[in-house]
């Protein structure tokens, strides 16, 4: 369900906005929000990533000598997941995204909804993330 009001948003996002992601503000056009829900140091990193209708992420690839990769499990509002020449896949509450190592790709939301999703780092040997260049303004309108 697509929803613009803010106060409505924060009443489904039963994960929490979190702070802003400042940190990581670079490769985001648009405001995300990011509210960790487990640490790094625990294994397997978890984290509640919020984008305000219009944000997305740059495209980016997470890379992996073996296993890795990422997984996203869409909770509130919906977005877009995109790969590397495919066609985009629309994301509402419940939808799961396994996401292999190697694979060119972006996510964030609608230009007319809030949008959460858990993101999880798989585990995986020598896993870093290359940040590419962001989705353009005409790539992403013509969703």
């Amino acid at each position: 369900m697509k929803i613009m009001d803010k106060a409505a948003f924060e009443e489904q996002n039963v994960f929490g906005l979190g702070a802003p992601n400042d940190a990581f503000a670079r490769y985001f056009a648009g405001r995300s929000y990011l509210n960790p829900l487990t640490r790094p140091e625990d294994g397997l990193f978890l984290a509640n990533v919020t984008f305000e209708p219009g944000c997305r992420n740059n495209w980016h690839i997470h890379h992996a000598s073996e296993g890795g990769g990422q997984l996203l499990i869409c909770t509130a509002g919906e977005g877009w997941y995109q790969e590397e020449g495919k066609e985009a896949v629309s994301l509402e509450p419940g939808r799961v995204i396994v996401i292999p190592a190697e694979v060119k790709h972006w996510h964030g939301a609608k230009r007319d909804s809030w949008f959460s999703h858990i993101a999880v780092e798989m585990p995986g040997e020598a896993c870093s993330n290359e940040w590419c260049e962001p989705v353009s303004d005409a790539e992403y309108e013509a969703l």
